[in-house]
């Protein structure tokens, strides 16, 4: 495994440990950005399920490239909608181990406008 592999792994689990510690019993809204896209859930660690979900590569998204601040604020928006939409409305972050900018807070602040609130 490379050196950044295990580096970019350790920071995710550091992440994640936080959250676990702080949560409450919370959902996970927990982000992974990739070079093209950007994916985001909002998971029930106690039951083990996904709650709602939305990424760029959806259809209604597919006009607009998925590696751009305006579509992580799509999919921020679409999955604050999705999640209210489910009864949740209390959240705890997960960045995945990236640093909170640009496509990642985009996607924050979209899904807090939308009703979502951490």
């Amino acid at each position: 495994m490379s050196r950044s592999k295990v580096t970019n792994d350790r920071r995710k689990q550091r992440v994640r440990l936080s959250l676990r510690r702080s949560g409450g019993g919370r959902p996970r809204l927990s982000v992974f950005r990739s070079s093209k896209h950007i994916y985001a859930q909002v998971i029930d660690d106690q039951k083990g399920e996904t709650l709602a979900s939305a990424s760029s590569l959806e259809k209604d998204m597919r006009e607009k490239t998925g590696a751009n601040i305006d579509a992580a604020k799509a999919v921020g928006k679409l999955l604050a909608e999705r999640a209210v939409k489910k009864g949740v409305k209390e959240v705890v972050f997960d960045r995945g181990g990236y640093l909170y900018h640009g496509r990642v807070k985009a996607l924050a602040d979209a899904a807090r406008e939308s009703g979502l609130s951490f």
